[in-house]
């Protein structure tokens, strides 16, 4: 299929954020009318709210990056949060579609969605085959309910709505707070803050040896915007690099990046979360999408952004 993405109306919701903002950046070279809403302009666990907006915009497609996201210390704390939030912003937006007449919509889950123990690298067939990581459960199944509403509302009303499964992302515009953000803006800021200090060491949590998988934000856009083009199916679909490192590589790394040259301690009385999650990355490849930023380039030019704006 090929949709057509000049001069239509796409509102991207949660356009403030890491991953709505870069697919507001990459949509505005397709030619197209993109709408944004702030957290003032419009509460997206309003369903009236919601709706009422809906039918006002008439939007011709919706990019549905809202959530309410966090590492495994907010997901551990705030479960209830997690769970009813994100269920809330979900069916919203994704009855508010149907009902208001928007038959494109591009939801944006998770990779957390797999079971903790799935065979590697996760197909996206994997989905409810086993039990999910506990510390982020809750999250994860907030998202299995949104990709199904998408897959419901297809096959009851025929609804061109759609599923991506966004890897591990990272890039301008992340969370840098300790308590609540992922690992790699995390590690970014514990280095910097380690490093201007001159700290002999930096302590990450656990072993070291999860594996992770990492995606530039800016990738992961383009990926988006490829498949809300291209893209029709019942199954979601996995959107990932194809390849992973351990945290204590990552540490590495992104020490190398910022410049801290003191030890990397490890705690571990502290969780070290699902052994390993690399997403197969085949049924995209196979479209004709794949990543162009290195994780390298990625982790100097994400610290350059700190640097100039999160501080």
């Amino acid at each position: 299929m090929h949709y057509e993405l000049e001069g239509q109306k796409i509102w991207v919701a949660g356009s403030q954020g890491m991953v709505g903002s870069a697919v507001v950046r990459r949509l505005e070279r397709e030619g197209c009318k993109i709408l944004v809403t702030t957290r003032a302009e419009l509460d997206l666990s309003d369903q009236s709210a919601v709706f009422d907006w809906l039918n006002l915009k008439r939007p011709d497609a919706i990019v549905l990056a809202a959530a309410k996201v966090g590492g495994i210390l907010a997901n551990n704390d705030h479960p209830a949060e997690f769970l009813h939030d994100n269920l809330v912003i979900e069916t919203n937006i994704i009855h508010g579609a149907h009902i208001t007449g928007v038959d494109r919509l591009l939801f944006l889950g998770s990779s957390c969605i797999y079971p903790k123990l799935a065979k590697q690298p996760i197909v996206e067939e994997a989905l409810l085959t086993g039990a999910l990581e506990p510390t982020n459960e809750w999250y994860a199944i907030a998202k299995i309910a949104g990709i199904k509403m998408c897959e419901a509302y297809r096959r009851q009303y025929g609804r061109d709505y759609i599923s991506a499964m966004p890897t591990n992302l990272y890039g301008p515009g992340d969370n840098f707070d300790l308590k609540s953000s992922h690992v790699l803006p995390a590690l970014i800021r514990k280095a910097h803050e380690a490093k201007l200090a001159g700290a002999e060491s930096l302590t990450i949590w656990g072993t070291g040896s999860p594996m992770r998988e990492f995606l530039h934000v800016d990738d992961c856009a383009d990926a988006l915007v490829f498949l809300l083009k291209t893209y029709s199916d019942d199954m979601h679909i996995n959107v990932g690099s194809g390849s992973d490192l351990s945290i204590y590589d990552l540490t590495r790394l992104v020490c190398s990046a910022v410049g801290f040259v003191g030890n990397i301690e490890k705690d571990e009385t502290k969780p070290d979360g699902t052994p390993r999650k690399l997403m197969s990355a085949e049924r995209l490849r196979a479209l004709g999408w794949s990543p162009q930023i290195s994780l390298e380039d990625g982790i100097h030019s994400t610290y350059q952004w700190y640097l100039d704006n999160a501080r």
